[in-house]
């Protein structure tokens, strides 16, 4: 399956922001890249590609991204190849091939995953049940569901998640780039916005899905605070899921999870709201780098940790002055 990130309306939302956008395929292969720009200069991105039906297939791929990147003067190639074949040997064949891993993943290295090519009854029952009662039961409260692909409705969603945008674990994508993706995506059929809505119109919550033939990505998501009693977000989320097996596709990806195993994780409690509708976890091999100019590409690396070294510092010179503050206070208190 080829991910919504590359594929050709992709590349066309892309080339919307302003973005150098880079396609190529050949027999069994294929990508869309980005050219990135740093302080240290430019490299060259093809976010969760190349696509690729096997090693002989990615080896071609990745031979005609680093034609590009030494084209354009870019200092490596960065990939993450999660449909390119490659299955629990992915480490060896990518190392065998130039690459090394890359300081951080910048796609979530692993995603939750709901199957819909089982019946609609096994994909309910598989949920929590409290997910499925509100489901069944909203309706009784006043709440129906609508599903847009009208652009213009957009700011409902971007009004609920400028609202929440300030959370620790929530960064908001700018009002700009969802308003190019609804503007290239919708009419596209790419992409789908639901919102529910109380008997009067009035919008409580809003999800926008990014959409290929055969998955639907949960994108982005919030609700109106003032009605969080009536939990709305739980049963539009479920009449997407419904809507996307209604469409024929066959998975519904929830996007980037946390390891179960990592409670205070940033992303630990969104997590665990994605895998409460059934599922299962899908590994990644994660962010690849091939260097095309060693040198600059060493200094790239290098300046991460300076950069990583001097935030923990600061960091714990902040948390160092604020006990400091605490205890002048508590010293100064009256007794």
């Amino acid at each position: 399956m080829k991910p919504i990130l590359q594929t050709a309306i992709w590349a066309q939302f892309q080339r919307s922001l302003g973005k150098t956008v880079h396609e190529a395929q050949g027999p069994g292969w294929s990508f869309v890249a980005l050219e990135e720009k740093t302080p240290l200069g430019k490299y060259i991105y093809a976010p969760y590609g190349p696509c690729a039906d096997g090693e002989a297939a990615l080896a071609k791929a990745l031979s005609a991204l680093y034609a590009v990147a030494k084209s354009v003067h870019a200092q490596y190639v960065r990939v993450e190849p999660v449909a390119a074949g490659l299955g629990a040997d992915y480490d060896a064949v990518l190392r065998a091939r130039g690459l090394v891993r890359a300081p951080t993943d910048i796609q979530p290295h692993l995603s939750w995953k709901i199957d819909l090519r089982q019946d609609e009854a096994d994909i309910l029952k598989a949920m929590r049940s409290t997910s499925r009662n509100l489901f069944r039961n909203i309706h009784k409260k006043g709440v129906s569901f609508e599903i847009s692909t009208d652009p213009a409705q957009l700011p409902i969603l971007l009004g609920f998640l400028g609202k929440v945008s300030g959370r620790a674990d929530f960064t908001a994508q700018t009002d700009t780039y969802l308003t190019k993706a609804a503007e290239v995506l919708m009419p596209a059929g790419a992409a789908k916005l639901f919102i529910a809505r109380l008997e009067d119109g009035t919008p409580i919550a809003a999800a926008l899905s990014y959409d290929t033939a055969d998955t639907r990505v949960y994108a982005h998501a919030a609700a109106d605070d003032t009605y969080r009693k009536l939990n709305a977000g739980v049963p539009l989320l479920v009449s997407m899921v419904l809507d996307a097996k209604a469409s024929s596709m066959t998975e519904f990806d929830m996007w980037g999870v946390s390891p179960e195993d990592e409670p205070d994780h940033a992303w630990a409690g969104f997590s665990r709201f994605k895998r409460s509708f059934g599922g299962a976890e899908v590994a990644y091999p994660g962010t690849w780098d091939r260097p095309v100019n060693r040198f600059m590409y060493t200094v790239y690396l290098s300046s991460r940790k300076t950069r990583s070294l001097v935030g923990t510092v600061l960091k714990s010179a902040r948390s160092l002055t604020g006990r400091i503050r605490k205890q002048r206070g508590k010293n100064s208190s009256p007794n």
